[in-house]
């Protein structure tokens, strides 16, 4: 009987390695949209004057090739300013800075779920008086299958802004999002 038991467990293990072997990983196939929470955390000059960023943001991506999905993403960034020290006892308080990024890119698969992608687009921005700037990012992540047709997304970016003065221009970005399959 303890025979019979282990010989049928090893075939089931077996079976269901070979049926996963053969289905495709769902972080690199089909259409998805993804919601997000964005972490953003400046880098050079830009830290002198913001402690960090935080937002949300959709991506929609779409497999274009083997490996390789078109990704279109929009958002909302609000930096926190800084209290910066002046002569004397007195501080200027930095204003916050908001914008929308809406940027379009790809990502490819360089394992199986892990990727490494770069999208190119502007942000706009809300504040009173602010300009529109150029994003070039790029960015690795890794996405973890969690249902049928759904996944984790995990990436960090160094993104870039040109053009807008008051923006910060540089900074290392967060996203964690979850994706749902279409």
């Amino acid at each position: 009987m303890k025979k019979l038991f282990l010989a049928t467990a090893i075939a089931g293990v077996l079976g269901f390695s070979n049926l996963n072997a053969q289905t495709k990983d769902v972080a690199m196939t089909g259409s998805k949209v993804g919601i997000g929470a964005e972490f953003a955390f400046p880098t050079g000059n830009s830290s002198d004057n913001y402690d960090f960023g935080y937002g949300g943001s959709l991506q929609f991506q779409t497999p274009i090739a083997n490996k390789l999905n078109f990704t279109a993403t929009a958002g909302y960034l609000n930096f926190k300013g800084k209290d910066i020290a002046l002569v004397g006892n007195t501080t200027l308080k930095v204003a916050d800075y908001g914008a929308v990024p809406l940027k379009v890119g790809a990502r490819y698969f360089l394992a199986e779920n892990f990727y490494a992608g770069g999208e190119l687009g502007v942000a706009i921005g809300t504040s009173s008086g602010s300009e529109t700037a150029f994003i070039y990012t790029p960015h690795i992540g890794i996405e973890f299958p969690v249902a049928d047709k759904s996944t984790i997304d995990l990436s960090a970016r160094y993104e870039a802004w040109s053009g807008n003065s008051k923006a910060p221009s540089r900074f290392v970005g967060l996203r964690l999002a979850y994706n749902f399959g279409l």
